[in-house]
């Protein structure tokens, strides 16, 4: 155990995207989370905001928890107005143990690493609807219980207008896109800023994932320097998969996708506008490479103009169709195959706070391409083709070098793997230790 963290104490991560069926980024931060204040000695727990109302029985109510695409019941206007209401008051959570019995789907990543859950109805639609209508944030109130311990601090992973009493409250902001890229997202930026704004008060403590966030935070939002600590990523690959050999992907790749070893290209991230999908495009086929480029992101929101190009080609179906492969969703395992057998990964993103593909790329031997936007270069560091992410031209002749020369790549992929060494999962935990030893956590 490390000696900044305290044995026993117990901390609670909303599980907002630990419910999403298919997992997202922050998700994927809070499994990392969760397995690293595990393994520092503290005690994880999650709070959910399940659809149906509590039951007197604790599987149910356990498997309320992984049914997260039930929607809400359809409520009268009375209610639903009275329900929005009254949540700038409080909701109380109540606490639902693990039991055993419940089968916890494997495609959003099984069963999170906690010891006990949380639940309070609707809870985060009813405070997002809360705020919109009345400035208003959400408290929340563990209820007292003889089986799952009350929390001894909250960590917030999503922005979200939500605060526990009675203990701190630790906010994770993992970028400030919505204010500094405004056009790539759907938010409404006074709302946002304004929630912004209350997590910048209220907060004990602010996590942040890169050093490029942490000025953003400490100069929107005026945030003083010592209430954000920068703790980075971890990435945490399963030796399951990271151990299997070449000649099992090689196989494998060539069974289900009909692509050779370090025979491809690869592009993997929710399609939106700061992802650059269109621009990545342009310069593949710009660079009149044979080698094929593979897309796999599910569509996410203002996609029409990222994806017009690629649909065209691909309506068109002549030469340059046949060498793209676009899939919308990918079991975490094939994926895993799909990095390690690519020729690189193409993440040349307008703007990151953190930018895990291009951190799993290198730590899985594939070379990189990515951009100076955000925090891509203090991930990448000189392990990586970096270019202007508006720069087609740039992109183009970065595929072209990728494509042509291989001692390029290698020298890269050795690069790689001394630059992911830095984000290792204990690196991350040691970060972690002494942020929460700073907050009597220790």
């Amino acid at each position: 155990m490390t000696a900044a963290a305290k044995s026993g104490a117990t901390l609670c991560i909303d599980g907002f995207n630990l419910a999403l069926a298919k997992g997202s980024g922050i998700a994927t931060y809070g499994r990392n989370l969760l397995s690293a204040i595990n393994s520092i000695g503290m005690d994880g727990q999650v709070l959910y905001g399940p659809a149906p109302k509590r039951s007197k029985n604790n599987v149910v109510n356990e498997a309320a928890l992984v049914d997260p695409d039930r929607p809400p019941a359809k409520l009268k206007k009375f209610e639903r107005f009275r329900r929005t209401y009254v949540s700038q008051f409080g909701q109380t959570a109540w606490p639902v143990r693990p039991s055993g019995e419940v089968v916890w789907p494997s495609r959003g990543g099984g069963r999170p690493e906690a010891s006990g859950y949380w639940a309070a109805q609707d809870l985060f639609q009813v405070a997002n609807r809360c705020f919109n209508a009345y400035g208003k944030e959400t408290p929340v109130t563990f209820e007292t219980s003889s089986e799952v311990r009350r929390p001894d601090a909250m960590q917030w992973t999503a922005t979200v207008p939500l605060y526990a009493r009675g203990v701190p409250n630790i906010y994770t902001i993992h970028d400030l896109i919505p204010l500094r890229l405004p056009h790539t997202t759907m938010d409404d930026r006074a709302t946002y800023m304004a929630m912004c704004q209350m997590i910048a008060r209220r907060a004990d403590h602010i996590a942040v994932v890169s050093e490029t966030t942490r000025q953003d935070v400490i100069r929107l939002l005026g945030v003083s320097e010592d209430r954000v600590t920068n703790t980075y990523q971890a990435v945490d690959l399963p030796l399951s998969l990271t151990s299997r050999s070449q000649a099992d992907v090689t196989v494998e790749l060539e069974g289900v996708f009909n692509l050779g070893w370090k025979d491809y290209f690869l592009h993997f991230g929710a399609i939106e506008p700061k992802k650059n999908l269109g621009r990545i495009v342009e310069a593949y086929l710009a660079s009149g490479v044979e080698t094929p480029l593979v897309i796999v992101g599910g569509r996410a929101w203002l996609d029409e103009g990222e994806t017009a190009l690629l649909n065209q080609v691909m309506r068109d179906g002549g030469p340059s169709a046949q060498r793209i492969r676009r899939y919308e969703y990918m079991p975490f395992s094939l994926l895993l195959s799909l990095i390690r057998g690519a020729k690189a990964t193409l993440f040349p993103s307008l703007y990151e706070g953190f930018g895990l593909p291009v951190l799993e790329s290198m730590a899985l031997s594939t070379a990189v391409l990515t951009s100076t936007g955000g925090s891509l270069p203090e991930v990448a560091g000189d392990a990586a083709i970096s270019v202007d992410p508006y720069d087609v031209q740039a992109m183009t002749r970065g595929l072209r070098a990728l494509d042509a020369d291989e001692a390029l790549r290698d020298d890269l992929v050795r690069r790689g793997l001394v630059q992911s060494a830095k984000f290792s999962v204990e690196a991350y935990k040691g970060r972690l230790a002494e942020m929460y030893g700073r907050l009597g956590l220790s």
